[in-house]
């Protein structure tokens, strides 16, 4: 057995691709009859994901050394000419955010969200993959092919369950998202022209090599290259297209996107930090003002927005953009320590913003009760949710039978609501005890560690704790409107496979707070490498392909 695990752990790094690839196909060949058994496979798919990922990051950081990397040549050609897979700390997290908020997604979605469409099941399969792949690999090229993967599936999950308005949103959702690909492209042509290579780590050692004549064009293929991410991490002003698509997708769609936004981060955060590390005479790497001014300005639009919003749905997004302008500030501030804080709160933020998300549909149902069920089965929305009329001065303690409310128990479903509603607010505004409030105490930490704070620094502090409060506030608001003032006759139905996903979300974030000095070890870890690349750099440049293995397309 242990030479059997020893033989397929070296294999272990590409089946984050292959699973959900070869899930995927297999639900092809099933029909919409078929959708329970297409469910069962996409749950199994899932669970097994989550598995793998947690045995990645449990090998690239079991033996405790800051270099730990693992490298895969698919196709077992030399660097830098064939496809490369690197698994580093911060790309194990990344792939565990991914399976714990899929998983998520998939269980919530088998209670009933699967049957408001056709491929559901397998449009997540293939976004998985594609968020895996945009993770594994170490070259441009692969990078777009899993970006477009991923925006491919994107289309398609986005339209299901949805209807005019989900439409309209999707169709700007589209377009800009093209406009993003068109910039990726010719940032990538761009630089390709300049270094001659596509893999990262070869490009990020032959950029500091660039004739000085060069270094304008390559300049500016980086900033177009940035410019695509950006657009996908949801900068400001590039964001319009982001609440209003998230908003109108379904409820599992929305949770799954949670983690979308944070691909155009981690692009960025990896290869900023690849082609522009610090160097020792302190001087400012190429584009921070911009990654701290956009980061400031997108946090500051999604505070604003937070507050203004009457919606939960419009306050989850607009959350989204607050989590967005926080990582884009601090990944400009450039500083490990707060590199560190920060993939933590990346962390906590993505699964407390898509439990949130699962909540919000049976925080509506319990305002609406028949809400509960699809109009005509055929994938619209659930009906809106819509407040009672107050009672009157002297009815508040009397139901409709005239009977006293007081002393009568909560309902289970009220009470399992009303908790997770809670833990969500405490999360999402980082109030202590739960895992937010360990990430933002962790930055602040880190800004105020380093003796004198740059101005973008105090900025980042002051609008961190300023987001916090209207989070808490517009929270706190849409609580009252839904838990206090709505009186439906009947507590609403909950599923057990609707509860469990998001009480694991919950749950999760919690672990994080009871094994705080572990978790907080690992991220630190984790930035470490991202500002020290040479460990990267050097284990993909000296990665050797299996000797007697047949390459594909060679002679044999």
């Amino acid at each position: 057995m242990n030479a059997l695990i020893e033989a397929v752990m070296p294999h272990l790094i590409i089946a984050p691709i292959l699973l959900p690839l070869v899930a995927a196909a297999l639900m092809l060949f099933m029909s919409e009859q078929q959708r329970y058994w297409k469910a069962l496979i996409n749950v199994s798919a899932s669970l097994l994901g989550l598995l793998i990922a947690l045995a990645l990051l449990a090998r690239v950081h079991g033996n405790g050394t800051p270099s730990a990397i693992g490298i895969y040549l698919p196709a077992n050609w030399d660097v830098p000419f064939g496809i490369v897979l690197a698994l580093d700390r911060l790309t194990a997290l990344m792939l565990l955010i991914t399976a714990i908020v899929g998983l998520a997604a998939v269980l919530f979605s088998s209670a009933r969200w699967h049957r408001a469409g056709v491929h559901f099941h397998t449009l997540v399969q293939i976004q998985l993959m594609g968020l895996n792949g945009a993770f594994l690999t170490a070259d441009l090229f692969n990078l777009f092919v899993f970006f477009e993967v991923t925006l491919a599936a994107s289309y398609g999950l986005l339209l299901h369950g949805s209807g005019r308005a989900g439409v309209k949103a999707g169709l700007h959702y589209i377009a800009v998202n093209l406009l993003a690909s068109s910039f990726f492209l010719v940032g990538v042509a761009m630089l390709y022209g300049v270094t001659g290579t596509l893999n990262m780590a070869d490009m990020a050692q032959k950029i500091p090599l660039v004739p000085e004549g060069d270094i304008g064009l390559m300049h500016a293929g980086a900033a177009i290259l940035a410019l695509a991410f950006l657009i996908k991490a949801a900068i400001w002003p590039l964001n319009f297209w982001l609440v209003p698509a998230y908003s109108a997708a379904s409820t599992p769609v929305a949770a799954l996107f949670a983690i979308m936004t944070k691909v155009g981060i981690y692009a960025l955060l990896r290869l900023w930090m690849l082609f522009f590390p610090s160097g020792t005479d302190g001087a400012t790497p190429f584009g921070a003002e911009v990654l701290v001014a956009g980061g400031l300005a997108t946090l500051a639009f999604g505070a604003l927005g937070v507050i203004a919003s009457q919606q939960l749905r419009k306050v989850a997004a607009f959350s989204l953009l607050v989590s967005s302008g926080t990582l884009l500030a601090a990944i400009g501030l450039n500083q490990a320590a707060l590199t560190g804080g920060m993939l933590f709160y990346l962390f906590s933020s993505t699964l407390s913003i898509s439990a949130l998300y699962l909540l919000i549909e049976l925080v509506e149902r319990a305002g609406r009760p028949e809400a509960d069920v699809l109009r005509a089965d055929d994938g619209s929305q659930p009906l809106p949710f819509t407040v009672e009329a107050a009672p009157a001065i002297g009815e508040a303690n009397l139901d409709d039978d005239e009977e006293a409310l007081i002393g009568r128990p909560i309902p289970a479903a009220m009470a399992f609501l009303g908790l997770a509603f809670m833990l969500c607010v405490l999360l999402i505004a980082g109030l202590p005890p739960m895992s937010g409030f360990m990430a933002k105490f962790s930055m602040l930490s880190a800004l105020l560690a380093g003796g004198e704070v740059a101005t973008g620094g105090w900025v980042l502090l002051v609008l961190m704790l300023v987001s916090g409060l209207l989070t808490t506030i517009a929270l706190s608001r849409a609580g009252i409107r839904h838990f206090w003032t709505t009186h439906a006759d009947t507590p609403p139905r909950l599923r057990l496979i609707e509860c469990l996903p998001i009480a694991a979300l919950i749950l999760v974030c919690a672990l994080c707070v009871l094994r705080a000095g572990p978790v907080l070890n690992y991220v630190h870890a984790a930035a470490d490498g991202l500002h020290q690349p040479a460990s990267y750099i050097g284990a993909i440049m000296t990665a050797r392909p299996v000797p007697g293995v047949l390459r594909p397309g060679a002679l044999p």
